[in-house]
């Protein structure tokens, strides 16, 4: 069974990406599977169609299209995710216009399939992330480029940037970098949106903003959320490790969401 729409069907969806498309950090609810759920296995299911998911927590953009945009144009899929470049501006030699035109060349690619194309707006971490002076530009000029390359390209824009209830903290992890599973589900509306597919409604609820904290409480969590997330993170920068060393990709094949 598939989703049909405006005479577009899709039958095959592949998710590519990093640990924004593997789901990181939505673990599986009440023992149904082991790992992350995420927006993509929400909007496969909901679209009843073969799924796979290729992303893998860590990868720079260079390695997704290595890795990842082979066997995703070998499952010949009619409906394509791909979410790349948020871990490579996090270093200090990203050069954003030369990995942004990389990432149209991989649009057009998948493009020329045929296929139906899910692009994204990063939504906006700035407020919870150190070193906003060298993110935000690169950032910006991201998700500036996105939009460029969705006219051109005629993919499909997901818009998270521009959505102003991704600044509630409750939509975000405790690691401040990667979605809850309150997040996952706003983002897996928004996708199914961009597709001119209704949403379940309640996917688009958001939780009350947790209760401000005292100057001294805020400093303490911030200390504490360093030394658990900030220093591994440097850590593996230093040693030239990743997250994801180690990590298979969770859906390898496509098959049904059962």
């Amino acid at each position: 069974m598939c989703v049909k729409l405006r005479d577009v069907a899709w039958s095959r969806y592949v998710a590519l990406g990093d640990s924004f498309t593997e789901g990181l950090d939505d673990p599986y609810p009440d023992g149904m599977g082991t790992g992350y759920r995420g927006w993509a296995d929400l909007v496969a299911a909901h679209l009843n169609v073969e799924y796979a998911n290729l992303a893998i927590r860590g990868r720079l953009f260079d390695a997704v299209v290595a890795e990842q945009v082979e066997p995703a144009l070998a499952m010949q899929a009619d409906l394509i995710s791909f979410a790349a470049g948020g871990n490579d501006i996090l270093r200090r030699r990203c050069d954003p216009p030369a990995l942004m035109a990389r990432f149209a060349k991989t649009i057009e690619l998948f493009r020329g399939t045929g296929a139906d194309v899910l692009v994204f707006r990063f939504a906006n971490v700035l407020s919870r992330l150190p070193g906003n002076r060298m993110i935000g530009p690169r950032v910006r000029y991201l998700n500036q480029a996105v939009g460029e390359i969705t006219e051109q390209s005629g993919a499909r824009l997901v818009d998270l940037w521009s959505d102003p209830e991704y600044d509630n903290p409750a939509l975000w992890s405790v690691d401040r970098l990667h979605l809850s599973a309150a997040g996952h589900l706003r983002t897996a509306a928004h996708v199914l949106a961009a597709l001119d597919v209704s949403p379940p409604s309640q996917w688009w609820d958001v939780p009350g903003w947790p209760p401000p904290r005292s100057w001294a409480a805020a400093r303490a969590a911030d200390a504490a959320w360093a030394a658990r997330h900030l220093a591994p993170w440097i850590k593996r920068r230093l040693t030239g490790r990743s997250s994801g060393d180690g990590i298979q990709a969770k859906r390898p094949s496509l098959r049904p969401m059962a």
